[in-house]
């Protein structure tokens, strides 16, 4: 069963587990009547440590179940952690407006008549960004021409003889990596 959580004002008037419970925001704003919905809220409340059996008992009496969850703060006090469906102030109805009556004045004509539309945009424009580009072709892992820029390092530089291969300029004997 999923949890349902009540609908109130606050948290301790979720905890008098009187009110009414829902599981999704959609029915509680079906059962809130004329006071919206604003949000899925979670407060923490410190009540005295002798008042929490009684008042998860309480909370768990009514239609809302799961909905309270109690924890222990550094110095060892019981915290409540309250999770409900918070309400607004009711919202006044207002007053439907009289449907204005019909004028004798004719509605605006378009400014520009629909023959004399500009089409400068469909001719510019009517292709996008959708140009087919020529294919690159597809490179080959296994070549060594993937290597010929110089190091991060700095210790290699392009001969200038065969720009393909690369000359070291590290000293070592090549069998420790950067020795």
């Amino acid at each position: 069963m999923s949890l349902a959580y009540p609908l109130a004002l606050t948290a301790k008037d979720a905890l008098k587990g009187a009110g009414k419970a829902a599981r999704t925001r959609y029915d509680a704003e079906a059962q809130s009547g004329d006071r919206p919905v604003l949000s899925l809220e979670t407060e923490w409340l410190k009540p005295d440590p002798g008042e929490v059996p009684a008042l998860v008992k309480q909370a768990e009496a009514g239609e809302a179940k799961g909905f309270i969850q109690v924890y222990e703060d550094a110095d060892g006090a019981p915290v409540l952690a309250v999770t409900y469906w918070k309400l607004g102030d009711p919202v006044a109805k207002k007053a439907k407006k009289a449907e204005p009556e019909a004028s004798s004045k004719p509605a605006k004509a378009d400014k520009k008549p629909k023959a004399d539309e500009d089409h400068t945009d469909d001719l510019y424009f009517r292709h996008g960004r959708t140009r087919k580009s020529r294919r690159k072709k597809h490179v080959d892992p296994r070549q060594m021409d993937l290597f010929t820029r110089p190091d991060q390092r700095g210790y290699e530089r392009e001969d200038p003889n065969n720009p393909n291969t690369m000359l070291t300029e590290e000293e070592g004997d090549g069998t420790t990596f950067g020795g």
